[in-house]
């Protein structure tokens, strides 16, 4: 008699003898998919054949089971998920950091795997694998999170029916964890972030193409991204405001910022709108690609801070010929150890990358207006920063606003307290 849909037979014990006489045994769980399909599963234990059963019973009867010759390895499923984001239009820069990710973290370990061996159990060995092999806490993070976007993908496609990465990231919570938090460290002012001394340094000695672009970065808190990205018609000079729509990634592709919460109006302040009038004078214009009547090129004004000839300036150029010879112009530099063929040391600027003007734009945000701040509430700075939620802000800046508990305000309660 034809079994129906989703029943089970009972798994029975199957006992055979190898050619060179050997007896082998084995457990057979017998059961039909939700398709009808008659399916067998051989197990070595009476143990693991009962668990299947009993776990795949009822993936059977809420229709989400998926037999093993249905699924896929990992790395077809990988290959499968980079085609769809390729067509669903993801950034390149995004495509490229997925395809280094399978590449050099989750195929060599897991490529070949099944996707529905990928229960929590091998995942938390796969975890430990690559700790073995010395990744560090935020690239394991980073590798499970996008083996779970695979597994998502894979979903959708049914080829698995549970997502073993996600569960894990739900279990654990998908913040930051405490041991993470402790070996990062909090930023630290003179450190992390520019002390105000250091930037009024940096910002006395700005000049020429890279004076607007600079003060800019500090002011306003841009991230290298939208720097690079900003256009002309995003400065409004009378309201004297910079509107963020647009991003150049590293690959200097134009495109929309990550999040709803990147594109803002930021205010700029007199010196910054005042150093963009001037360079917008002398600003590179692009070629449009088009003649006029007599023949000649016909070129425009477009991005803010291009390059020589009117395109996306590189983020390697910015530092190299325009922050880190600041800095160090500006005395914010360290030794390397080294010396030139002068016999002179070799000076590095103290801070690398344009972040750290994006650390000093937050905290001057935060600080009070004594200590020559603009003491905005945090919900301020998160829309001035970009950023997706309040929690990211206060994760990233919270330590840095004022706690209202120093030595004067807590005599001034005293004294009142005991009036």
């Amino acid at each position: 008699m034809a079994i129906e849909a989703g029943e089970f037979r009972k798994f029975r014990k199957r006992e055979w003898t190898t050619p060179k006489g050997e007896q082998k045994s084995a457990w057979v769980v017998d059961y039909t998919d939700t398709a009808g399909k008659r399916r067998l599963k051989t197990f070595q234990r009476k143990k693991e054949a009962d668990a299947f059963a009993a776990t795949a019973s009822v993936e059977v009867r809420e229709g989400t089971h998926v037999a093993d010759r249905e699924t896929v390895t990992v790395e077809v499923a990988g290959k499968l998920w980079i085609a769809s984001a390729k067509a669903a239009g993801l950034e390149r820069s995004s495509i490229e950091d997925y395809e280094r990710t399978l590449r050099l973290h989750i195929v060599p370990l897991i490529g070949s795997q099944r996707l529905n061996a990928l229960t929590r159990a091998r995942l938390r060995a796969f975890e430990d694998e690559l700790r073995e092999k010395d990744r560090s806490a935020s690239m394991t993070k980073r590798v499970l999170t996008t083996l779970g976007t695979l597994l998502a993908d894979a979903q959708e496609r049914g080829l698995v029916v549970r997502n073993a990465a996600r569960e894990m990231q739900a279990r654990r919570g998908t913040g930051t964890t405490r041991q993470e938090k402790r070996q990062k460290g909090r930023l630290k002012i003179g450190v992390d972030i520019p002390t105000r001394d250091e930037v009024k340094a940096l910002v006395g000695l700005l000049k020429g193409r890279w004076r607007g672009l600079l003060l800019t970065a500090t002011f306003c808190g841009l991230r290298a991204s939208e720097l690079r990205g900003l256009r002309w018609n995003d400065i409004d000079f009378d309201r004297k405001e910079v509107r963020v729509h647009q991003r150049a990634d590293r690959f200097n592709d134009i495109g929309r910022p990550k999040s709803i919460s990147g594109e803002r109006t930021i205010p700029a302040p007199p010196m910054v709108i005042n150093a963009l009038k001037e360079w917008k004078l002398a600003c590179p214009k692009r070629d449009t690609g088009k003649k006029d009547a007599e023949g000649e090129k016909i070129l425009a004004l477009d991005l803010v801070f291009p390059n020589g000839t009117g395109k996306v300036e590189q983020l390697n150029n910015i530092l190299r010929r325009g922050l880190n010879p600041s800095w160090i112009a500006a005395g914010v530099a360290v030794e390397t150890g080294e010396v030139d063929k002068k016999g002179n040391s070799v000076l590095a600027p103290k801070y690398t990358g344009l972040h750290a003007l994006r650390h000093f734009y937050a905290s001057w945000c935060i600080n009070r207006r004594q200590d020559g701040g603009l003491e905005l509430p945090p919900k301020v700075v998160q829309e001035r920063l970009g950023h997706s939620t309040i929690a990211m802000t206060m994760d990233t800046y919270g330590h840095l606003f004022p706690r209202n508990d120093d030595g004067n305000e807590l005599a001034e309660a005293e004294r009142a307290f005991l009036a």
